[in-house]
């Protein structure tokens, strides 16, 4: 029985917070056939039994705070209590922002990490171990919020462990630090005893806090899925800086500086807030219902010296009232009863109600800070259709307004939400079809009541920093810190200063600051930077097209700091499988040869292992060839594509692809195609009049034309 665990990890599109992964059962599948005889003659297998029944067993997510930084370790145990062979994808979103530090897996009993290397290099060992019917596993690249493991096979009565270890910045709630995980297992919180944080508390569970040696360990009670837990800080009378940094000889310091803002005084600037919702037919239901839950949410944030606007759109654009509206009690009455009435029907005219929220946004005046948010779940269907087009459109309307983005589902054009949050100085936040709209919104609402400094810039003398992240100007809220993630030049003793428009006028703090010439501690800074640099330079790509720099630099930054990238993976090999290095980096083929000769029963397998190398990435060598039965289907593989038994080269044939936004609307619409696409990234499925085809060069989207012809015909 071939043994494989394959890994897909996707990055472009954050989470809300940390959650618990999930297992998809994949369908009943046959075996894997045995070589071909030489005389061609091949054995018949019959599909395997349909017997399995895999099911998470356990689930334990321990997370340690130090220095500000989360430190995740999440173990999940999957048990199959069938009576056949198992197969599973086991799905794990993560946070935004985070650093991917290592995954581990149960071979054989013991669980194994592994390294990352180029993507390509990577590809080749993993079919190379494959072909040999071993245990390797890969984490790609693939351009989502998720990381999802291919997990084959679970032999009846076994266990598979899978261990996800990763790295986020806490974020600071008002007086306190708050940790978010979704799960149903046991969550475990670890920090130092100081006096620097008060006695935890959650809204969601009971806590048992205990001390363990120098840490004071919070366990989470209760049967809700969603933890949080609040860690209250000292409340400080004035602004504090921190620094945190980690320098290698010879090259660029990294730094991790926090900046906590004093509270926020009697004065404040005041808002022009206007809140633009999607109310589009596929909005309708429990989407409708938290989007206006939403709402509610922004309007209870207003303060009498704001003003307001509702703008709801779908085919066409509606306003609750022309022009800004004052945050009266009855007028906040008034909107929300204007927001209960509301109805989901008719298409996405994304285009117009960014032109109608912006236009009016740019009448505001510099005493007062414009807000725009945005919530959609779709693909712009009416008006201006051209993604670039239309985030071309709001830069020019945008003025000084902040825009944050919230995109619902995966039919959601996530490049568009966040380039349109990119430019407009804000935060794109993704929601999933089985997460909360109303929590996101509600939290941003929160988060910006109370502006304490915009237009922020930070300096230093005595160091040179650069490649700051985030890039451009910042705003800073009362009830939040500013993390920046940054590369210096220079060590000693250094000034730290940040400046920005308070309503008082210019304001300014400074804090003095140890830049280390050369020191071991504080590695995580390095892969944080590392981490939401390449998010950046994933971001500035999408919006204007990739260039040798950027692909190189994105290359450079996922092999050095063991993020899997669309240019680098991370591989997991069985124990005592060694892989090669040259000069640090892991070498592809030689060792593995080594290892196939020292391990076949007969020089035959050695002489199919070393011939691999004259073949293409996706070949498949003929005495290798499988038959797979799925949904009344029989698929063949062949060149590395698992083929319909019905496929004929004159359909028309839609090349989709996979993990994109136009693959999860497919699964949407024809739910029958799960099983089908389960069987991996490339796949041909004949339909009744078209084709779809999974393949690295598809289609990311199509027009609401194109795919309801597609769905017809097939």
């Amino acid at each position: 029985m071939r043994r494989m665990l394959k890994l897909v990890f996707l990055l472009s599109v954050p989470a809300l917070a940390s959650a618990q992964g999930r297992m998809l059962v994949r369908p009943c599948t046959s075996p894997p056939r045995p070589p071909c005889s030489r005389d061609g003659r091949c054995e018949i297998i019959p599909p395997a039994p349909c017997g399995a029944r895999v099911e998470r067993r356990s689930s334990v997510a321990r997370v340690q705070l130090n220095d500000r930084v989360l430190r995740y370790e999440v173990t999940e145990v999957f048990h199959n209590s069938g009576a056949s062979v198992g197969e599973a994808d086991y799905v794990f979103p993560l946070p935004a922002g985070a650093a991917f530090e290592d995954l581990k897996l149960s071979i054989n009993g013991e669980l194994v990490s592994g390294e990352t290397m180029g993507a390509d290099r990577a590809r080749g060992i993993y079919e190379d171990i494959v072909r040999r019917q071993r245990d390797p596993a890969l984490v790609e690249w693939i351009g989502s919020g998720l990381l999802r493991a291919r997990i084959f096979p679970i032999q009846p009565g076994e266990d598979k462990t899978v261990v996800v270890r990763f790295q986020s910045v806490a974020t600071r709630e008002g007086d306190a630090l708050r940790i978010d995980y979704r799960r149903s297992g046991d969550f475990t919180l670890e920090y130092p005893r100081t006096d620097a944080y008060g006695e935890p508390y959650s809204p969601t569970h009971l806590l048992d806090t205990h001390n363990e040696g120098r840490m004071r360990v919070v366990e989470a009670r209760g049967s809700s899925n969603d933890v949080t837990v609040l860690l209250p800080l000292r409340r400080a009378d004035a602004a504090g800086i921190s620094v945190l940094t980690h320098a290698v000889s010879g090259e660029l310091g990294f730094a991790m500086i926090t900046i906590t803002p004093p509270p926020a005084g009697a004065r404040t600037t005041p808002r022009d807030l206007t809140f633009v919702l999607d109310v589009s037919g596929s909005m309708s239901g429990r989407k409708l219902e938290q989007a206006k839950a939403a709402g509610r949410a922004l309007l209870e944030s207003l303060r009498s010296t704001d003003r307001f606007r509702l703008i709801d759109f779908s085919t066409d654009v509606r306003n609750f009232r022309d022009g800004w509206t004052s945050a009266s009690a009855e007028n906040i009455r008034d909107a929300r009863r204007y927001l209960e009435a509301l109805n989901a029907e008719g298409s996405t005219n994304i285009s117009e109600a960014l032109r109608t929220a912006l236009e009016t946004g740019r009448a505001g005046t510099s005493e007062r800070l414009p807000l725009v948010v945005f919530v959609t779940d779709g693909e712009p269907t009416v008006g201006e259709r051209n993604p670039d087009a239309i985030a071309a459109l709001a830069a020019k309307l945008r003025g000084n307004a902040r825009v944050f983005t919230v995109g619902v589902g995966t039919g959601v054009n996530a490049a568009l939400v966040e380039q349109l949050a990119l430019q407009g100085r804000g935060t794109a936040h993704f929601v999933r079809d089985d997460e909360s709209v109303e929590a996101p919104v509600s939290l941003l609402a929160r988060r910006l009541s109370e502006p304490v400094l915009t237009d922020v810039r930070l300096t230093a003398d005595g160091v040179r920093l650069s490649r700051i992240l985030p890039a451009g100007p910042i705003d800073i809220f009362a009830g939040q810190d500013l993390v920046i993630l940054a590369r210096y030049d220079g060590a000693g003793n250094a000034t730290i200063r940040l400046e920005g428009m308070s309503p008082r006028g210019t304001v300014g703090w400074a804090t003095s600051a140890r830049f280390a010439e050369q020191t071991r501690a504080n590695p995580f800074v390095a892969r944080l930077w590392a981490a939401q640099r390449i998010g950046w330079l994933a971001a500035e790509k999408r919006r204007a097209g990739g260039t040798t720099e950027l692909d190189s630099e994105i290359r450079t930054l996922g092999e050095r700091y063991g993020i899997p990238t669309e240019f680098t993976s991370y591989l997991v090999v069985e124990p005592g499988m060694a892989i090669a290095r040259n000069t640090g980096m892991p070498n592809s083929r030689s060792n593995l040869r080594f290892e196939a000769a020292r391990d076949a029963a007969t020089q035959r397998e050695a002489k199919s292992v070393a011939s691999l190398d004259q073949m293409g990435p996706n070949e498949s060598p003929r005495d290798h060839t499988a038959m797979r039965t799925i949904a009344n289907r029989r698929f063949s593989m062949a060149n590395g594509v698992w083929t319909d038994a019905r496929y004929a080269t004159s359909l028309r044939t839609a090349r989709v692809r996979p993990y994109s936004t136009l693959y999860f609307e497919l699964l949407r619409r024809m739910p029958e195609l799960q099983d089908v696409f389960a069987l991996g990234d490339r796949v041909i499925v004949a339909g009744r009049a078209v084709a779809i085809e999974l393949a690295p060069n598809g289609d990311e989207r199509v027009d609401a034309a194109a795919l309801a012809s597609l769905q017809r015909d097939w």
